[in-house]
């Protein structure tokens, strides 16, 4: 998404190369080992936050919404200042920030290493460098967050373990930083997936990520997705 231009050209192009490519599906329907490094799901708090970014907002808000034990989730930018988090200066791919998402969950429900899990198996592909399928520059970029030690530790480890284990066909490419801010994206954007399940682009690349989310991860998958509108 660099603008409403780039949005139509792509869509305008994204079926034909889904028609000769596996990435648009395949890609998105991998089981993958869990975090051996996890929290332990009994005493946990009752809220925490992760920051995540892996290509287009609409899709990764889109996926974790419909995961058991979220409670809100926003997409928005991170990795920049406040004052260039708006979407067409983004697009210019010179302020530092991805497309992100913040994402509220109970850990007692779903822990830290399951988000990780989701994300890492069926939200985006983590071995693409400064792209995800159409989407090309580090805006899109695949990047961890870190709200606290604790998560840096356990995102740290499961990177580890999955390239230890040639989970992927490739190293995995995520970045690790400290969260020093993360920005709300315009209103436009909130449930963009949810609001526009017909969009051309929402079909051929998000939708296929929520099928294999309930697919892959039945005891995570919820079908009634958790909405901005109805935290509201």
């Amino acid at each position: 998404m660099q603008g409403t231009l780039r949005i139509w050209l792509v869509t305008a192009a994204v079926a034909a190369i889904c028609s000769v490519s596996s990435a648009c599906a395949d890609a998105v329907d991998k089981p993958i080992p869990a975090a051996k490094l996890d929290v332990p799901k009994a005493g946990a708090p009752a809220s925490e936050t992760a920051v995540l970014a892996g290509g287009c907002f609409w899709g990764m808000q889109g996926v974790f919404e419909h995961v058991k034990g979220v409670t809100k989730v926003v997409a928005g930018y991170s990795g920049g200042a406040k004052e260039t988090a708006h979407y067409e200066m983004v697009g210019t791919e010179t302020t530092g920030h991805a497309e992100s998402v913040q994402i509220t969950f109970d850990p007692r429900v779903v822990s830290f290493g399951e988000i990780l899990r989701v994300y890492f198996s069926v939200a985006h592909d983590p071995t693409e460098l400064n792209y995800q399928g159409p989407d090309h520059g580090p805006s899109y970029r695949s990047e961890i967050f870190y709200a606290s030690q604790t998560q840096e530790t356990i995102a740290r480890a499961y990177m580890a373990q999955l390239n230890a284990a040639h989970v992927f066909g490739a190293p995995i490419v995520t970045r690790l930083e400290k969260l020093n801010g993360f920005y709300a994206a315009e209103g436009y954007h909130q449930d963009f997936l949810v609001k526009n399940p017909s969009y051309p682009y929402i079909v051929y690349n998000d939708l296929p990520k929520i099928d294999a989310l309930k697919r892959v991860w039945p005891s995570l998958y919820r079908d009634k997705p958790v909405t901005l509108a109805a935290n509201n």
